[in-house]
């Protein structure tokens, strides 16, 4: 597994993500916790549960999929406070 954290990367499925993050309202973080919880396991089912259960656009579906099952991992920032 590779930690990766914002900025994301302005090519391949990260590119998405700033996108993602603001029209879905929840973090990559997030939608990896989601991914791995549904208990599917190849990429089209994932994309299609996504699409079905909270709306998400196939393009971003499937770059928030392509990007978690290469073994990608979302980590948040730290905060200031």
């Amino acid at each position: 597994m590779t930690n990766q954290s914002p900025p994301w990367s302005k090519a391949g499925p990260a590119s998405y993500f700033p996108s993602i993050e603001k029209k879905y309202g929840r973090s990559i973080t997030e939608w990896q916790q989601i991914i791995w919880a549904c208990d599917l396991e190849k990429h089209m089912q994932i994309v299609n549960y996504l699409k079905s259960e909270y709306e998400v656009g196939h393009g971003h579906a499937n770059a928030l999929v392509h990007w978690t099952l290469a073994g990608n991992v979302a980590v948040e920032p730290a905060s200031d406070a």
